[in-house]
């Protein structure tokens, strides 16, 4: 992942203060006010989908509370000594743990023993634990044994991505915070922070794609964008995009729409076989479907919505909302209510594509 002398974007980008934390407003602010108080607690749970930032705003927290210059709002200053060893890693007092590989009752009963002795250089030492859901039945119980009674000295923060898994025992001794989604225009905003202090250019049906790629994680979107730099270094459009993420083409996904909209079912099988003959994924495809039908039933719900979109599309993308500004609701509606069921039936066996077709087919014959 890493190269010398090149960092990936997810990591150089990654916030070192709770200001820079995209998305998590609600986390953030009882954070940051639990360390002007001094309240911090001794163990939370951070849950929620992949890159939103669990692990970083627990990395956050950990050098906020061992800062030795805090200021008042809450803000770790990022120059003292802790600081310094707590954002490169080389804290002794911050303890990472990777409950994937380190899920039986031996591992939490060596970190039992550990958690007994003082902080080396730190007001606390703090354990991180990612993926907490993954420890054995055993283990979650010597761990609640800690947590029941904990080391004035120590602090826990557990982070996992299915909070459904981890026992009701050890979230009644945590506080709980469930992380979102980061919204599409928070991830946008951040694409283009990113993409003028690289000097990079991408196009904005570009920027707007890698958005829709990351389905609310930022990380996935900055990754996705440090694939993109790596492949096309003198800059990208769009089409690079497709070509490097194996996408249906926009145009088509618009044609097969229109097709639907049109009543021409002879379009869509020629349609779909072409697509499906080089190979592309019949998910993301379908995904693609979804939406770009639920944007256009948007549009024709509200003028206003189809105003601010074209702020953040070309004029090429805007143009297949503006042929199809007379559409019946009716016809989106129905467009847009079979695609996403055939979307939610799965994409298991050998038809993946099937459930799409069908859907499409669906609307196209009926009268």
């Amino acid at each position: 992942m890493e190269k010398e002398g090149h960092v990936v974007l997810y990591r150089k980008y990654r916030p070192t203060t709770f200001g820079e934390v995209i998305g998590q407003d609600h986390v953030v602010t009882v954070l940051r006010n639990a360390l002007k108080l001094d309240r911090v607690a001794h163990a939370y749970v951070f849950s929620g989908t992949r890159g939103t930032g669990k692990t970083t705003l627990a990395r956050l927290l950990a050098k906020a509370y061992n800062c030795e210059n805090l200021s008042k709002d809450g803000e770790p200053d990022n120059k003292c000594d802790s600081c310094i060893n707590f954002a490169s890693g080389k804290a002794l007092d911050l303890i990472e743990i990777d409950a994937a590989s380190n899920r039986g009752i031996d591992d939490i009963r060596d970190l039992r023993e550990s958690v007994r002795f003082s902080p080396m250089h730190a007001k606390r030492k703090v354990y991180i634990i990612d993926e907490v859901h993954m420890l054995t039945k055993e283990a979650f119980n010597a761990l609640l044994k800690t947590l029941e009674e904990p080391p004035a000295h120590a602090m826990f923060i557990l982070a996992t991505t299915e909070l459904e898994r981890v026992p009701d025992t050890i979230l009644s001794r945590t506080q709980s915070f469930e992380f979102r989604r980061i919204a599409q225009d928070k991830i946008r905003e951040r694409i283009r922070e990113i993409l003028k202090k690289e000097k990079y250019k991408l196009d904005e049906d570009g920027t707007s794609l890698v958005t829709f790629l990351a389905d609310g994680s930022m990380r996935d979107a900055e990754s996705m964008l440090g694939q993109l730099m790596d492949a096309y270094p003198e800059g990208a459009d769009k089409d690079a995009l497709e070509n490097l993420f194996g996408l249906p083409k926009l145009s088509s996904v618009h044609e097969l729409l229109h097709a639907a909209l049109a009543k021409d079912p002879k379009t869509i099988v020629e349609l779909l076989a072409s697509i499906l003959e080089r190979g592309l994924d019949p998910k993301m495809l379908s995904r693609l479907l979804v939406h770009e039908s639920r944007t256009l039933f948007l549009t024709l719900l509200s003028p206003k919505v189809f105003d601010d979109l074209k702020k953040d599309i070309s004029e090429d993308h805007a143009k297949f909302f503006e042929d199809h500004k007379d559409t019946p609701r009716k016809d989106a509606e129905l467009l847009l209510v079979k695609l996403l069921e055939s979307h939610n039936k799965g994409f298991r066996g050998a038809f993946q594509e099937l459930p799409v077709e069908l859907a499409l087919l669906d609307v196209s014959v009926r009268d």
